[in-house]
C-alpha cells in the first residue's frame, strides 16, 4: 500500500497538507506524556499525608523520589533500544501498560495501611503474624519499590513519542510536533494538583488517587492499540499525507550498536542537555508544592492550585513556542543550526532570573519567575529532543534519547537526593541554593552543546555489515 500511495503523486505538485492524520498521532502521544506526569507528580501533593502516616523526615521523602529517578535512568536507557527493536506500536503499548499498573501498585501501601478504612478493617486480627504482614506494604521501602516500578516503566515514554515523531512527520515540522506532545508534562503537573485535592475531599483517601490515575493509562492503551499503526500501513492516512512525511532524504535503513552511537559528538550535546536540564524540571515538580506551602504559608492542598495552574499553563505555552520559534526560523530560510540554537539560547536566558524566586516576600511574583524559568525549560526541551532526529537516522533515534535520559535521570536522581540533605539540614538557605543551581544549568548546557556540535549535520552512521 505504501508503494502506491507514493506513486499517486507527483512531486513537483506536492502541497503541505496542514491539517492531516499525523496530528491525531500527536495527540495520543500528548495525552500519553500526560499521564506520564499525573503518575509520578501525584505523590508531591500527598508529602505531607505521607509523612505524617509513615513518619517520613525530608531525606525519606527524597530517596523515595529520587528511586523513580533511578529507575526511570535504565528504564529510559534500556527503552529506546528495545523500542528501535520491537516497534513503536507494542513497544509504546508495553510502557503505557506496565506504568499504569505499577502507579495502581502504590495504592497497596496505603490501602494495607492502619490509617485506612480497609487497613483498619484488616488490622482487627489479633495476630501478630497478621499484623506485621500487613505493615510491611505501608513501610518506606513498599513505597520505594512502587516508584522503582513506575520508573523503568515510564522510561518507554520519551524514546518512543521522539521516535513516532520521527515516524510521522517531516524535519520541518518535529520541533513543533515535539513542543505539542512535551506540553503533556504541563497539562500533567497542571491537572494533579486539581485532580487530588478532589480525590481527598470526598474522603477517598490518597491511595485511590493511584488507583483513578492507573485506569487513566489502561484507558490510553485501548485507544493507541486501535489507532496507531506505521505510516505506509495506516488506512486512514491520504498518500499527499505519506508523500509529505517522507519528503526528508532517505535515511539509515539499519539498527545501530551503542557502541557507534557514543562516538559521536551529536549524542554527547544532547546527553550534556538533557543531564543539566531535566534534573531541573523534576525539581520543580517534587519540591513546588512544597516550597509554595513553606515559604507563603499555604497550608491546604487548595490552596496550592492557583500558583501551581499559572506555572503548568505557562509551561505548556513556552513548550509550544519554543518549537513554533525554532520551527518559524527554519521556515522562513535560516539553517537548521541557527533556528534550534537560537530557540536554546533564547529559554536558557528566560530561567536566569529564577534565583530570585526564593527572595520574594509575596507569592506571585515567585510565582511568576518560576512559571517563567518552567515555560522555557519545555521549549528548551522540545528544540533538545529535535536535535536528536535532526542529526540522527530513524534507526538511531530511541536509542539516542535514551542515552541521554538515561544521564539525566542518573542525575535527577543525585540532585533530588541533594536537595532532601539541603533541605533537611540547612532550611534557612535550602532554597536560595536550589533555585541558584536551577538558574544557570540552562546556559551551560547551552555553552556545551555549542562546543560539541559547532553546526548541525546529520551523522553518517557505518553501513551495516552484510
Amino acid at each position: 500500500m505504501s508503494q502506491a500511495k507514493l506513486e499517486t503523486l507527483d512531486p513537483t505538485t506536492q502541497r503541505t497538507p496542514r491539517l492531516g492524520f499525523r496530528w491525531w498521532i500527536c495527540a495520543l502521544l500528548f495525552f500519553a506524556t500526560t499521564l506520564s506526569y499525573v503518575d509520578r507528580g501525584v505523590i508531591s501533593y500527598i508529602k505531607g499525608d505521607l509523612q505524617s502516616t509513615f513518619g517520613w523526615n525530608e531525606i525519606d521523602y527524597g530517596n523515595v523520589v529520587a528511586s523513580f529517578s533511578l529507575a526511570y535512568a535504565f528504564g529510559y536507557l534500556f527503552a529506546g533500544r528495545i523500542i528501535d527493536m520491537i516497534g513503536i506500536r507494542v513497544g509504546f503499548a508495553l510502557a503505557v501498560g506496565l506504568w499504569s499498573l505499577a502507579a495502581m501498585a502504590h495504592a497497596l501501601n496505603g490501602l494495607l495501611s492502619p490509617h485506612t478504612t480497609l487497613g483498619a478493617l484488616l488490622h482487627i486480627s489479633s495476630l501478630p503474624i497478621g499484623k506485621g504482614l500487613l505493615l510491611i506494604p505501608a513501610s518506606l521501602a513498599g513505597f520505594t519499590v512502587a516508584r522503582f516500578a513506575l520508573g523503568i516503566a515510564e522510561g518507554g515514554n520519551f524514546p518512543a513519542a521522539v521516535k513516532t515523531v520521527g515516524e510521522w512527520f517531516p524535519i520541518r515540522e518535529r520541533a513543533l510536533a515535539t513542543g505539542i506532545f512535551n506540553a503533556g508534562s504541563n497539562i500533567g503537573a497542571l491537572v494533579t494538583p486539581i485532580l487530588v485535592p478532589a480525590i481527598l475531599t470526598i474522603g477517598l483517601g490518597w491511595p485511590t488517587c493511584f488507583i483513578v490515575t492507573g485506569t487513566f493509562g489502561l484507558i490510553w492503551l485501548i485507544a493507541w492499540l486501535a489507532i496507531y499503526r506505521a505510516p505506509e500501513r495506516h488506512p486512514r492516512l491520504s498518500a499527499e499525507e505519506l508523500r509529505f512525511i517522507r519528503s526528508d532524504p532517505p535515511d539509515h535503513p539499519a539498527r545501530v550498536r551503542w557502541l557507534d552511537l557514543i562516538r559521536y559528538r551529536a549524542t554527547w550535546a544532547f546527553v550534556v542537555g538533557v543531564a543539566l536540564s531535566s534534573p531541573i524540571w523534576w525539581f520543580y515538580l517534587y519540591w513546588l508544592p512544597d516550597f509554595l506551602k513553606k515559604n507563603f504559608e499555604l497550608d491546604a492542598s487548595h490552596h496550592l492550585a492557583l500558583p501551581i495552574l499559572a506555572v503548568y499553563v505557562l509551561s505548556d505555552v513556552g513548550s509550544v513556542a519554543g518549537g513554533w520559534l525554532s520551527s518559524t526560523l527554519i521556515a522562513r530560510g535560516f539553517s537548521v543550526n541557527f533556528g534550534r540554537k537560537t530557540a536554546l539560547l533564547a529559554c536558557a536566558f528566560c530561567v536566569l532570573p529564577v534565583f530570585l524566586a526564593p527572595r520574594q516576600t509575596s507569592m506571585w511574583p515567585a510565582t511568576l519567575l518560576i512559571a517563567l524559568a518552567a515555560a522555557a525549560h519545555q521549549g528548551f526541551s522540545a528544540n533538545l529532543f529535535t536535535l536528536v532526529s535532526d542529526t540522527m537516522p530513524k534507526a538511531a533515534i530511541s536509542s539516542v534519547v535514551g542515552i541521554g535520559g538515561f544521564a539525566g535521570a542518573l542525575m535527577g536522581m543525585l540532585f533530588q537526593t541533594f536537595a532532601g540533605h539541603v533541605l533537611q539540614n540547612h532550611p534557612a538557605s535550602s532554597y536560595l541554593i536550589l533555585f541558584g543551581i536551577a538558574s544557570v544549568s540552562y546556559l551551560v548546557a547551552v555553552i556545551a552543546i555549542q562546543c560539541l556540535v559547532p553546526r548541525l549535520e546529520r551523522v553518517r552512521l557505518p553501513e551495516p555489515v552484510k
